[in-house]
């Protein structure tokens, strides 16, 4: 392989990894509640919760269950979406990668 071309391919993996990396980050961020975002950006702890007290309001309260559960349905099904997303940006990276990166021996056998 050239030179200019292990050059691309390097640069093509190291922008790919700061792909990876920035949306990891993000997506911690997102996924803090605000209580939670201004903490981390604070330092101070957020107040005290009483525990389970929103799953005693799930079971009890029928109507902030249905709420509860189409909100679960969303989230798990946006989530869904997003690991599509990221499957078929990898494959069109990876797509790219090839159209780039063509061994000698494979050109030589299509010959």
């Amino acid at each position: 392989m050239s030179s200019p071309t292990r050059l691309r391919v390097r640069l093509l993996l190291a922008l790919g990894a700061a792909e990876v990396h920035l949306r990891l980050g993000l997506s911690v961020l997102l996924r803090l509640r605000p209580r939670g975002l201004l903490a981390a950006l604070t330092g101070r702890p957020p107040a005290p919760e009483v525990p389970f007290a929103e799953l005693v309001r799930i079971e009890s309260d029928p109507v902030y269950r249905a709420l509860f559960c189409a909100e679960l349905n969303s989230a798990i099904e946006s989530r869904y979406a997003a690991g599509v997303a990221v499957v078929d940006d990898v494959e069109a990276a990876a797509d790219r990668l090839r159209s780039i990166v063509r061994l000698p021996d494979a050109d030589e056998r299509a010959a």
